[in-house]
C-alpha cells in the first residue's frame, strides 16, 4: 500500500498553508544532478519508523530525513518525501515516484539486482520481549520453539528460516514460527497482545520502541545481531544521480555531523 501524503523536511508552514522547501546551498565538490522535479531530491520511506523517520506534527524528523538533507543541501537541491510501505519502495523508486530511497534499508544481493545503493549506516537486529516475558532470548538461537514477528520485507525473515531448519529443528528445540506485520508498530502491538513472544527490529528503532512502552517492552539481547549495512537506493542507470549522491554521502562522512547523528541514533559508519 502506498501513500500520496508528502512532507517536507524540517519546513514550517507559510500563511497560506502550504509547506516551504529549504533553501540550500551546494557543495562545490558535488554537481547538481537532474531529478524528477526539478530542483527537488523527492526521497522515498516509510515514514512510521522512528526513529529513522516519523512525523512530528507536520514535521519528517529522524535519522534518514536529517541524512537527507544534508546530502540534499550538498547537491544544491530542496528536499521533499514520498510515503510508501517498506515492500513497496523499490516498486516504487522504479517506477519513477522518487528519486531515491533512504529508508533504513539493508544493502542485501536481491535488492542489488533492482537498484542500485550506496553504503551510509552500519546497523543490526535487537530481539525485543514484554516486561514480564517466561523468555529472554539473547541470541537468535533462542527463539527456537518460539512466534516471532517481524516487519514484513525485513532480511530476517529469510535468516530467521534458516536458523529454524538448520538448528532449531535439526536440534529437536522446535521450529521459529514467523508472523510477518504490514508495520513495526503493528508487531509491537501484536507483542503486547501476546500474538507473539518476541519481536526482531533494528537497534536504534527497538531501543525508541522500548522507550515509548513505558516499561512494557524491553530488549533482551545484549548485542547488534545479524548486523548489516544500510544503502541509499538509485533507479539502476541513473548515473548522474548515483555519481552526485556517492559524492555527497563521501564528503559528509568527513563531517562531525555525520559523527554525531551516528551517536545520536546509536549507528556506526559505514
Amino acid at each position: 500500500m502506498t501513500f500520496n501524503v508528502r512532507k517536507i523536511a524540517a519546513s514550517t508552514l507559510t500563511a497560506t498553508g502550504l509547506f516551504g522547501l529549504m533553501a540550500v546551498q551546494p557543495s562545490q565538490a558535488v554537481e547538481t544532478p537532474p531529478t524528477l522535479n526539478e530542483g527537488v531530491l523527492t526521497v522515498g520511506m516509510e515514514i512510521a519508523y522512528p526513529p529513522f523517520e516519523s512525523y512530528d506534527g507536520d514535521k519528517v524528523v529522524g535519522f534518514d530525513p536529517d541524512v537527507a538533507s544534508a546530502l540534499a543541501e550538498r547537491m544544491g537541491l530542496e528536499v521533499d518525501y514520498f510515503d510508501t510501505r517498506f515492500p513497496n519502495l523499490i516498486l516504487g523508486l522504479n517506477s519513477g515516484r522518487f528519486d531515491t530511497i533512504i529508508s533504513g534499508m539493508y544493502i542485501l544481493p536481491d535488492r542489488l539486482k533492482q537498484a542500485d545503493a550506496i553504503p551510509y549506516a552500519q546497523t543490526g537486529a535487537a530481539i525485543m520481549v514484554t516486561a514480564d516475558s517466561k523468555v529472554m532470548p539473547k541470541e537468535p538461537e533462542d527463539l527456537c520453539g518460539l512466534t516471532v514477528g517481524l516487519q514484513q520485507g525485513t532480511s530476517w525473515v529469510a535468516k530467521l528460516n534458516d536458523l529454524s531448519t538448520s538448528y532449531c529443528e535439526a536440534n529437536g528445540k522446535g521450529a521459529i514460527t514467523l508472523r510477518e506485520f504490514p508495520t513495526t508498530s503493528e508487531t509491537s502491538q501484536a507483542l503486547l497482545s501476546g500474538n507473539i513472544q518476541a519481536h526482531m527490529e533494528i537497534v536504534s528503532a527497538s531501543q525508541s520502541i522500548a522507550d515509548k512502552s513505558r516499561g512494557r517492552i524491553v530488549i533482551s539481547s545484549e548485542h547488534a545481531l545479524y548486523p548489516e549495512t544500510l544503502g541509499i537506493y538509485v533507479k539502476k542507470g541513473n548515473e548522474a544521480l548515483f555519481q552526485a549522491l556517492e559524492a555527497a554521502v563521501n564528503e559528509f562522512k568527513q563531517t562531525d555531523e555525520y559523527q554525531a547523528l551516528l551517536d545520536e541514533y546509536s549507528l556506526e559508519a559505514a
